[in-house]
């Protein structure tokens, strides 16, 4: 089982940003999904995840409103796009595949994850 983090980058503050996950050798689309980020020094956080059926979306407050994360089950993709960055918002993306078709907000409760995307956001 594989994912495949794309999208990361160098942005200024107040750009955007659209991160793409793709899995592979197995369908995900029984399963909710998830977005973490991690960065320097601090713990891997929750940033956004969606239901299997694509309908409801969940966010973390630091990104509500900025972040919207959405899902292509026939392409085995699940996206987040960025708006309105901040440089708050630099770290490592993770994307994760969650343990069932339950939204949940931690770490543990996700099993396959992608090898992360850098998003770094310049002042």
């Amino acid at each position: 089982v594989q994912l495949v983090e794309s999208g990361g980058g160098l942005v200024q503050a107040g750009g955007s940003l659209r991160l793409s996950c793709a899995g592979s050798e197995r369908t995900f689309s029984g399963n909710a999904m998830g977005w973490f980020r991690q960065a320097p020094g601090k713990e891997r956080e929750f940033v956004a995840a969606i239901s299997r059926s694509a309908v409801n979306g969940y966010y973390a407050d630091s990104v509500k409103g900025r972040f919207t994360i959405s899902r292509d089950n026939a392409e085995n993709t699940v996206y987040l796009q960025m708006n309105s960055l901040k440089p708050e918002d630099t770290a490592v993306y993770y994307c994760a595949v969650g343990l069932s078709y339950y939204v949940r907000f931690t770490p543990g409760e996700y099993s396959y994850w992608g090898q992360g995307t850098q998003v770094t956001v310049s002042s």
